[in-house]
């Protein structure tokens, strides 16, 4: 019999980290460890005896994360500041979180022969103007250095080179995986979001049942292509599990082309949606709509992308993936969350 995995999960109590964990623990024997500076999105796996919460600050506890990737597998650093409103307002504390705490990651991870599993992200192909991207063929093209917007995406691609580097030349374990724009209940909190800081399903719904107007950053025509949390993380479980070693200095887009929908026609599907719970009809019924430029709503060093569409022909043929879940489906379960208080994850029970 196999020995269970040792995984460590830097920023487990995030959107990712937290569903993440939870799926191990209940579907796998694997032994979790994660970090983080707050623990309430995890509450359910704080019961389970293989699930080792440790409070720590990414950059300051440095003495402890180094043993804590000598002692593990599998490494997840899932540290980051991933809000386009701070790139533009504080572009430096992106950089000191999502880079120098990271690179850190990444030396220990080559220096004690570790596997480590990178969030990259879907904003290195920045306007690459391809229908749709590819891991292997598509260049990454970034805007000006005067539209701070890109200091994220040029941090994550900085990230990755240097990992492929360190695999090819120094034989680290490694896997980099693209997240396209995850949504799902525990994204955010839907009862105090930040305009321009939070994540567009969380504000909207947020601004629906509050009686706020949706406002459509330059009339919300951006395609993207939404993906449900529970199709990510059933890609990152095959990603993590390695089969064969069929992961190992892979990349791979983890999206579904087939929910690509523009700002603009999730606003309306919500307003649809919301309309029918009880006790929100009416908010949805008053929802205004309202067109603001880009500059207005982030600041003047933003620049948008017209459309973010992945392929994932490689995620299929390698690792035998699919995404299975509709945008509907998937605004469902999040507004069954939110408004009726169904929390989904509680009917998954321990794995042994």
């Amino acid at each position: 019999m196999k020995s269970a995995k040792k995984v460590l999960i830097l920023g487990v109590n995030g959107f990712i980290g937290s569903s993440l964990a939870w799926r191990m623990l209940t579907d796998t024997n694997w032994d979790v460890t994660g970090m983080d500076v707050s623990s309430g999105k995890i509450s359910h796996c704080l019961e389970c005896e293989r699930f080792h919460f440790f409070k720590k600050d990414a950059l300051a506890d440095n003495d402890w994360i180094e043993s804590a990737v000598r002692d593990c597998d599998v490494v997840l650093p899932l540290v980051a500041i991933a809000t386009p409103a701070l790139y533009v307002k504080d572009p430096l504390r992106v950089y000191r979180l999502d880079y120098e705490s990271n690179i850190r990651v990444v030396e220990w991870c080559a220096k004690y022969g570790k596997r480590i599993v990178f969030p990259s992200t879907s904003e290195v192909y920045g306007m690459c103007p391809d229908a749709a991207f590819d891991e292997e063929q598509s260049s990454l093209v970034l805007g000006p250095i005067a539209k701070e917007r890109w200091i994220y995406s040029c941090i994550k691609q900085m990230l990755d080179r240097v990992i492929w580097a360190y695999g090819k030349h120094e034989g680290l374990k490694f896997t980099l995986f693209r997240p396209f724009n995850f949504i799902g209940p525990k994204q955010d909190d839907i009862n105090s979001p930040k305009e321009g800081a939070s994540r567009v399903l969380t504000q909207f719904i947020h601004n629906i049942i509050n009686g706020k107007p949706l406002k459509l950053v330059d009339g919300g025509a951006q395609e993207r292509s939404f993906t449900f949390i529970d199709d990510g993380i059933d890609c990152l479980m095959k990603i993590i599990e390695n089969k064969d070693g069929c992961a190992d200095g892979q990349i791979f887009n983890i999206g579904n082309p087939e929910m690509k929908f523009s700002i603009r026609g999730l606003a309306e599907l919500l307003i649809s949606l919301i309309s029918k719970y009880p006790g929100y009809a009416d908010a949805a019924g008053k929802t205004v709509v309202e067109n603001v430029s880009s500059r207005e709503y982030y600041g003047e060093g933003y620049q948008d992308v017209p459309r973010r569409v992945p392929s994932i022909r490689r995620a299929r043929e390698i690792l035998g993936w699919n995404p299975k879940t509709t945008l509907e489906q998937a605004v469902r379960l999040t507004l069954d969350y939110h408004l009726l208080h169904k929390d989904y994850e509680l009917e998954r029970s321990f794995g042994r």
